[in-house]
């Protein structure tokens, strides 16, 4: 019984084996920048789902925000990436909410917020706090937050504990931004420029990629079997860290020079000839 017991065991090894680990940004990715998802898409994500892999969604968006995609898709179980690396969450349609937090990565964000008003005065600033909340400057709103930001003054803001931090200039190109930022020398905290004057802070260490590593080690994947495709500078460590790591066609050339291949755009449904490439 033990010789067939430990036969059973080898064979469920080699079969786990064959399951990719598919991380998949959300914006730029999945949808076009205005928040459209493509039938193709949609179709391709839940093929590789019922092909049996690993589908996570990997993304900067908060849980709010992320919750929708994952809705769209039809994902009732597996987990998801979400504050690019600062959330955690199994989803799972028997739960009461249908998910549960697995991780809540925090930080002080005082020093880096101090450092970027000093520099950047006319900046909007938003925090997501440990409780799931969202504080913001001058009613300062994105899609990205998935729940109303309350509107706070600076100094309380100062005082939470964040699990993502973001900084929005009106008055400065997504080039100036990142030379003002870059400039500013942050320290203790992980962050990326966006397409535009858009900073996106997390504590420091944390990236999509590490949260994701953490999921690949609880699944049990082998790391060569890991395919991640994004589109975003917050997407450069998850692309260096999966095994096969596909940039978008329109992601910038710092992003596309650290993948190791690069499908068409958004536009083009790039995704999707990836996402068919494994069914």
């Amino acid at each position: 019984m033990s010789t067939l017991s430990n036969l059973g065991s080898v064979d469920d090894r080699q079969e786990n084996r064959k399951h990719h680990l598919v991380a998949l940004d959300v914006d730029g990715t999945l949808v076009d920048h205005e928040g459209s998802m493509t039938e193709e898409v949609r179709d391709s994500v839940r093929a590789v789902v019922e092909a049996g892999h690993d589908v996570i969604i990997a993304t900067g968006r908060s849980l709010g925000a992320t919750l929708p995609v994952i809705g769209l898709l039809g994902i009732t179980r597996g987990h998801a990436v979400c504050s690019n690396g600062g959330v955690t969450l199994r989803i799972d349609t028997t739960l009461p909410e249908g998910f549960e937090i697995l991780e809540r990565v925090t930080f002080d964000p005082k020093p880096a917020l101090m450092a970027l008003r000093e520099r950047l005065p006319s900046a909007k600033y938003a925090l997501e706090d440990d409780r799931g909340r969202f504080l913001s400057t001058e009613s300062f709103q994105d899609a990205s937050f998935g729940s109303e930001a309350q509107s706070v003054d600076f100094e309380e803001m100062l005082e939470s504990r964040a699990v993502r931090v973001v900084v929005f200039s009106t008055d400065s190109s997504a080039e100036e931004f990142g030379h003002a930022v870059a400039s500013i020398g942050l320290h203790g905290v992980t962050y990326s420029v966006g397409w535009t004057a858009w900073l996106d802070i997390a504590a420091s260490g944390v990236t999509k990629a590490t949260a994701l590593e953490a999921l690949r080690q609880r699944l049990g994947t082998d790391r060569e079997l890991t395919v991640a495709v994004g589109d975003g500078r917050n997407d450069i460590e998850m692309l260096q860290w999966a095994g096969r790591g596909v940039a978008m066609g329109q992601a910038p050339e710092e992003v596309r020079a650290v993948a190791s291949e690069v499908t068409g755009s958004v536009l083009d449904d790039g995704a999707a000839k990836v996402l068919r490439s494994l069914v």
